[in-house]
């Protein structure tokens, strides 16, 4: 029998480190969100697929279902019908919340008007000899604000406006017969085709 043998000696390398110890937060390095729709494009995308209001507080088709498999059938058919009808449910009580919580208002408003002067300014800031582009500069600012968020009660507002929203979107879920929807919908496709 024949005597096998493998090299396994090696030379490793350590990975190099900067020299001068340069910090590895550097703020050059920051993800781009360039990808992300504008908070207007995203008004107009849920608009553009909102259901009529009639159909969505439609009474005569709230029901309770007959079995499991119908109600889970139903809540997952009513999530996807009804997507953009909830995302501004969830918009609406989150309002309702800044304006019942003023200090919250205030904070949320006082950051969003610091991010609009920072994007028409449009200059780079130096801070401790590093240059700190506008984008930098907001994500700087919307950190800083995050502490006077919570201690201006951000959080019981954010949770409350969780709470309530997934609350209501999931009785309107359960309860709403999108059956009788479709079939309507249907209906009236079937009877313009023939």
């Amino acid at each position: 029998m024949s005597e096998t043998s493998i090299d396994v000696s090696g030379e490793m390398e350590v990975p190099k480190r900067p020299a001068g110890g340069q910090n590895k937060w550097d703020m050059q390095n920051l993800p781009t969100l360039q990808n992300l729709p504008s908070p207007l494009e995203l008004i107009h995308t849920i608009r553009q697929s909102l259901r009529p209001w009639t159909v969505f507080f439609n009474i005569n088709n709230f029901k309770t279902a007959v079995s499991m498999q119908r109600l889970n059938n139903r809540v997952m058919r009513n999530l996807s019908y009804f997507q953009s009808n909830y995302i501004f449910v969830f918009i609406v009580l989150m309002i309702y919340c800044l304006i019942t919580s003023p200090l919250t208002l205030f904070v949320v408003a006082g950051v969003a008007y610091g991010c609009h002067k920072i994007r028409s300014m449009n200059s780079n800031f130096t801070l401790l000899g590093h240059s700190i582009s506008p984008k930098q500069q907001i994500v700087g600012l919307n950190l800083c604000a995050a502490p006077l968020l919570f201690l201006v009660g951000a959080g019981a507002v954010l949770f409350w406006t969780l709470g309530a929203s997934c609350f209501v979107i999931f009785m309107h879920a359960v309860f709403y017969n999108i059956d009788a929807i479709v079939t309507e919908e249907n209906e009236g496709f079937l009877s313009q085709v023939v």
